[in-house]
């Protein structure tokens, strides 16, 4: 398994190409090889199979525009394969679920196509779960994101599966991954920790979360990327609490 940074964890440092580059340095610089291309400014896909060159790293997985993934699907893979990505993610469903199962059929019946495509042309649709997924669907006693892995066939839809919003839904994270088998070639670490009276994103190992657990079920899961993200780091610095993650997990072996 390959550890890798989801730039959306330092989405404030890549608002123009120039500071971009300059953020990718600065993760190759932390010893990272590998990235997901998340919450950045636009960029032309030779542009950045350029930059990942010259610093010697790769994207494993995207977060792309969700309607040209439905709309022109054929032209995002072509754009993904000059920079080498496999994966193509979709961050979360429109609406998040605010209409229930409406919104979800809606995604259904506008992404399984889109899926199934994608896999003919050589690459992977991914969707990302927040906590709204664990939500009961409705049928029969079935969470969202159980329902979305029985109606999407495995080639027509893979699983970004994020620890910390599992556990938010009330999930146990290695038990999802190992459910998910096969199905979870990405999977995005951040860890829980309790402070100020609240929930807080933390780096991993650096909250309580089980990540030895986790670690064990993604291996035996087929999981080929660690992708340490944190969505909030709470006026510390993002660099630094990739950097405390990767530290982690080398540690761990890996």
């Amino acid at each position: 398994m390959k550890i890798g940074a989801q730039l959306y964890t330092v989405r404030e440092y890549t608002k123009t190409l120039e500071d971009f580059a300059k953020t990718l340095e600065r993760i190759a610089d932390i010893g990272y090889r590998v990235v997901q291309v998340s919450g950045t400014c636009a960029y032309e896909p030779a542009w950045l199979k350029a930059q990942l060159d010259r610093l010697g790293l790769s994207c494993a997985i995207t977060h792309y525009n969700v309607d040209r993934i439905a709309n022109e699907t054929e032209q995002i893979v072509a754009e993904h394969k000059v920079f080498g990505c496999q994966y193509i993610g979709i961050g979360s469903m429109k609406n998040g679920l605010a209409n229930g199962m409406a919104d979800y059929i809606a995604f259904r019946d506008a992404y399984r196509p889109a899926g199934k495509r994608i896999a003919e042309l050589g690459c992977k649709l991914m969707y990302h779960n927040h906590h709204l997924e664990f939500a009961r669907c409705g049928e029969g006693n079935r969470v969202y994101l159980e329902k979305m892995a029985a109606d999407f066939a495995p080639e027509e839809l893979g699983f970004t599966l994020d620890t910390f919003w599992v556990q938010v839904g009330g999930g146990n994270p290695a038990q999802w991954i190992r459910r998910l088998s096969g199905r979870v070639p990405c999977v995005h670490l951040k860890d829980m920790a309790y402070a100020g009276g609240e929930r807080r994103m933390a780096p991993v190992y650096e909250g309580n979360m089980d990540f030895d657990a986790i670690l064990e079920a993604c291996e035996a899961a087929g999981t080929e990327y660690l992708l340490v993200e944190q969505d909030n780091c709470y006026d510390e610095d993002p660099f630094d609490c990739l950097k405390t993650s990767f530290q982690n997990l080398k540690a761990k072996g890996l």
